[in-house]
Order: structure tokens, then C-alpha cells, then sequence
């Protein structure tokens, strides 16, 4: 019965942390569209920003993968969109013409501090030590 009880147990806390990720992914895209991003879009621009503060850093594709949780198909086709709308430029590495580098413009890492106030602020409300676990009202089983 302790097993079947502790398995209850990380089955709702499985189905908690979904949820929590859920609704604060909804609320950042929310935030964010006006500016045009989404979450997704924003954490491109946020994982650059910080892989390189100044101007003209680099980071290579394959390194986003890692942080960014998308396939690489779908982490390309952002990069280009991002490209596309000027955020960010890509180039070849020289040293191994199959790695490309992506790095923010001026204009990404100025839509990037505009934004990124409006993210964390969605972050520490859905996040934050007083954040309710359980907005809908939902408790699930406490057994």
C-alpha cells in the first residue's frame, strides 16, 4: 500500500509541475506578443544575451539545443524567424563548415531588455515563494 500510495503521490506531482509549466508558458507568450515573441523566442534571445553580454558575441547553434527544450529542426526554423524579423544574425564557423553561429542584433538585444522585466516578472508571480500551486483550485489526493 506505501508503494502504491508513494507512486500516487509522484503522479501528482508529475501532473502539478505540468500544470504549473503550462499556465506560466501561456502567461509569458500572453506578455509577450505584443512585442512579438513568444516564450520560445524569448528564451533564444535570453539564453544569447547571457551566453554573450557584449556586442557581437557568438554562440553556436548546436550549444542552444541543450538549453533551449526544442528540436533542432525547430530550434532552426525560430532562428530564422528571429533572423527574418532582425533579432538575430547567423554566420558559418570557419573552422568546421557544418557549425553555424547565431548571435543577437542590436536591435534583438534591444527588444531583449525591453522585454525581459515583463518575463521574469511573469516568473516570480507564477514561480515565486508565494505563487499558489494551485490557482484552479485543484488540490488532488494528499495521501
Amino acid at each position: 500500500m506505501a508503494a502504491r500510495t508513494a507512486g500516487a503521490r509522484l503522479g501528482e506531482r508529475w501532473r502539478e509541475i505540468l500544470s504549473v509549466h503550462a499556465r506560466t508558458l501561456c502567461e509569458i507568450d500572453r506578455v509577450l506578443h505584443p512585442h512579438g515573441l513568444g516564450a520560445s523566442d524569448f528564451e533564444v534571445l535570453d539564453i544569447l544575451a547571457a551566453e554573450g553580454p557584449e556586442e557581437g558575441s557568438q554562440c553556436r547553434v548546436q550549444n542552444l539545443v541543450g538549453h533551449v527544450h526544442l528540436s533542432q529542426s525547430a530550434l532552426s526554423r525560430l532562428i530564422a524567424r528571429l533572423e527574418k524579423d532582425g533579432l538575430v544574425v547567423r554566420s558559418m564557423c570557419a573552422e568546421d563548415r557544418r557549425g553555424v553561429y547565431v548571435a543577437l542584433t542590436r536591435k534583438g538585444r534591444d527588444l531583449h531588455t525591453e522585454v525581459l522585466p515583463l518575463q521574469r516578472a511573469v516568473l516570480a508571480r507564477m514561480l515565486g515563494d508565494d505563487a499558489d500551486p494551485h490557482p484552479s483550485g485543484y488540490e488532488g489526493s494528499r495521501s
